[in-house]
């Protein structure tokens, strides 16, 4: 990170804890929960990370990270009722301090299709379809 003492407030308001440990150039935070959710797909235009997120199963609990995230000066942008990733989901966007997106999420039931490509998807796929375009930071 650019600037450790920013990104560990960021991170901070995000998990809703304080590092583990934490140096003048290093932070870890070692968490129960949330818990760790990986997906990969070949439907993005670049390779490497997309976006990282946070599930929830309650809007009381999105409700909360983005009260957090609020208190750290974070901009956060809903995404409700969308279709994503194989699911009908509400989502809230953020970015931390490096411009690497986050979505904290609340998956509503399964989807029979993929989602809706985002504009600069890879031409001849639907492209990876999770994010609003437009967000300060949007790196697509």
């Amino acid at each position: 990170v650019d600037d450790l003492d920013k990104a560990v407030h960021f991170y901070s308001a995000l998990l809703g804890a304080e590092p583990a440990k934490i140096k003048t150039d290093y932070a870890k935070w070692m968490l129960e929960d949330p818990r760790v959710n990986l997906a990969i797909s070949t439907r993005s235009a670049r390779i490497g990370i997309d976006h990282l997120g946070i599930q929830v199963s309650e809007e009381t609990e999105a409700a909360e990270v983005i009260k957090r995230l609020a208190g750290a000066r974070a901009e956060t942008t809903p995404e409700l009722a969308t279709t994503c990733c194989y699911a009908r989901s509400d989502k809230h966007w953020t970015h931390d301090p490096a411009g690497i997106p986050w979505e904290i999420y609340r998956t509503l039931e399964d989807a029979e299709i993929y989602g809706h490509g985002r504009p600069g998807a890879a031409a001849g796929q639907d492209g990876a379809c999770c994010g609003p375009t437009g967000m300060a930071g949007d790196q697509v």
